[in-house]
């Protein structure tokens, strides 16, 4: 179990779809070691605190995606029931009905990683824009010394391209 609660193991089980971080239905009933319709019941014996931005159902093209994009996934290849998804918000709402203390420890797990990406994504975004503005300065004032220019310019994309953070997930842009 501790491998599954690894943070770079629960950040590759989060996924972008609609421009929301989720996680599927199926790997958070893993986690919480039950099968995924008693998590999928004891969700819809609580609908109403899940509104659409908690939790929402993939549509056929976003399966699609998900079963290519993740060979996990292909038992749901024929499923004609696809998948609920549940954002930040849905995952920690699962803790006021999951009440073991399993689940309580695997949710302060999960909303650790979702923080995570979000300082991943923050601190990429700073140095993306100090870095262009870097970039910025020296185009403006080293005119005269433009074969150094090419080479600090060069030295900074190489840096750019080191600092992206690392894909977790996908991205899918199919709106449903």
């Amino acid at each position: 179990m501790n491998d599954i609660l690894a943070p770079d193991t629960l950040q590759r089980r989060i996924f972008t779809f609609r421009g929301k971080k989720v996680m599927i239905d199926k790997d958070l009933a893993e986690l919480y070691g039950v099968p995924t319709y008693r998590l999928n019941e004891a969700v819809k014996r609580n609908i109403k605190r899940f509104p659409d931005d908690f939790m929402f159902k993939l549509n056929n093209n976003e399966l699609q995606e998900l079963i290519a994009n993740c060979d996990r996934f292909k038992t749901l290849k024929h499923s004609t029931n696809p998948p609920y998804v549940f954002t930040e918000h849905g995952v920690a709402m699962l803790s006021s009905i999951l009440k073991s203390d399993k689940a309580i420890e695997i949710n302060v797990q999960i909303m650790r990683a979702f923080i995570r990406l979000r300082q991943y994504a923050l601190e990429y975004s700073e140095l993306a824009q100090r870095l262009s503005e870097l970039e910025t300065y020296f185009i403006q004032h080293c005119k005269d010394y433009n074969s150094d220019i090419t080479e600090i310019k060069q030295a900074i994309d190489l840096l750019m391209d080191r600092t992206k953070p690392a894909q977790i997930g996908f991205k899918t842009d199919n709106r449903g």
